[in-house]
């Protein structure tokens, strides 16, 4: 199968029936235990915390598709993180990208270092600080590409080169692009995280987090963590990521060209100061993401004038939904002030662009028109050098 293309292997891979009904879903294997014959032969499961056939069949999918040799399911995006996280031990230093998801900085800036693991807040972007930052304890290098919200890029091959000469893991959250516009081991990263809460399950119905890995060491080292911490996903929610793989090309095909049409718009209205898009030539990653994605994804962020303005516009829109979250069937506005960086202190969010004017929006199923013609009208409800003008996108 591997012969196909990706957009074929999500339909048709080895969960493509089961082999002993023929059953065209993955079966639900709603068990916490499994019988055993003797104990000269225990079986492949026993207690489904070590080991589920629904879960596996999900780790093996997802491993296929990132062209990775092993793949974990855990309980959330979080969970895969933080587990991974503890590959890494008391005295070892990270090397992480400054722009970066808020509940990833939590967990570096409030938790690691309180067991001895110490970092350094990098702009990824640039080559010559990565390289500087590395420190002879230095074992990880952690890349978010393209990164929340501000959407910068990551060269991917490079950094990867760069950890390999200096003996350091190089770890990527793939969760914007999802293995359907951009696979990191294919660029020699160690190891790919995904919230699949978002893309990868697509409809708001399930928490879960993945990860992949090509090397035997790091898969060997992740899953006595697996089953250690035993943050694992359930069998019902495995099938539900399954069912919302099968869809997954579709879908970020074509809410990804919706947010080129809807960042073009925005670019053009007068009370959007700025839009983040890695599709835009001026974007200053444009070019190293074209060669390592393919495709710019269904993620944004526009920056209005101020927090009022936020809150004026919000009130107003009335298509997305106004939540935390992003990767689903329906658009979803987001505050990362107060939402998805909300535990990153202000002058942190402040230096890395996250202003209390930002606005991140995760493009849906929509039709793209009427997602611009709902900007329109919130955008005009805005006040702004106290007159009433009426500004058309």
């Amino acid at each position: 199968m591997n012969t196909h293309s990706l957009q074929t292997r999500l339909l048709h891979n080895d969960q493509k029936f089961d082999p002993q009904t023929g059953a065209v879903s993955v079966p639900i294997q709603q068990a916490s235990t499994f019988h055993q014959q003797d104990f000269d032969t225990p079986g492949d499961y026993d207690y489904s915390r070590s080991g589920n056939p629904t879960r596996t069949a999900l780790e093996e999918t997802i491993a296929g598709l990132e062209n990775g040799t092993k793949g974990f399911a855990f309980a959330s995006g979080m969970a895969a993180i933080s587990t991974a996280f503890m590959l890494l031990s008391k005295g070892d230093h990270i090397v992480i990208t400054k722009d970066v998801y808020g509940g990833t900085f939590r967990m570096i800036n409030d938790v690691l270092h309180r067991f001895g693991i110490d970092h350094t807040f990098v702009d990824m972007t640039d080559l010559h600080e990565v390289a500087t930052a590395i420190q002879p304890n230095t074992q990880l290098l952690y890349i978010e590409t393209p990164s929340n919200p501000t959407l910068e890029i990551t060269d991917i091959r490079a950094v990867a080169k760069l950890a390999k000469a200096n003996n350091c893991l190089t770890f990527v959250d793939n969760t914007f692009m999802t293995p359907a516009l951009q696979r990191p081991l294919e660029l020699g990263a160690d190891l790919v995280l995904h919230s699949a809460t978002k893309f990868i399950a697509g409809h708001s119905d399930v928490v879960a987090g993945l990860a992949v890995t090509n090397r035997a060491d790091v898969a060997e080292a992740l899953a006595f963590l697996q089953n250690s911490f035993g943050s694992i996903l359930g069998a019902h929610d495995c099938w539900l990521v399954l069912r919302g793989l099968k869809t997954l090309h579709c879908r970020i095909t074509q809410s990804s060209q919706s947010a080129a049409t809807i960042a073009e718009a925005l670019s053009r209205h007068p009370l959007v100061e700025h839009v983040y898009y890695p599709g835009f030539r001026c974007h200053p990653g444009n070019s190293t993401h074209t060669y390592q994605s393919d495709g710019y994804g269904a993620v944004l962020s526009f920056r209005l004038r101020d927090e009022e303005a936020v809150r004026q516009f919000t009130k107003a829109v009335e298509i997305p939904v106004y939540a935390v979250s992003l990767g689903a069937v329906e658009s979803i506005l987001s505050y990362p002030a107060r939402m998805s960086h909300a535990s990153m202190p202000k002058e942190e969010r402040e230096k890395r662009g996250i202003t209390d004017g930002l606005l991140r929006l995760s493009v849906g199923l929509e039709k793209p028109e009427d997602l611009i013609a709902d900007f329109s009208q919130a955008l005009n409800q805005i006040e702004f050098n106290a007159e009433d003008r009426r500004l058309s996108i």
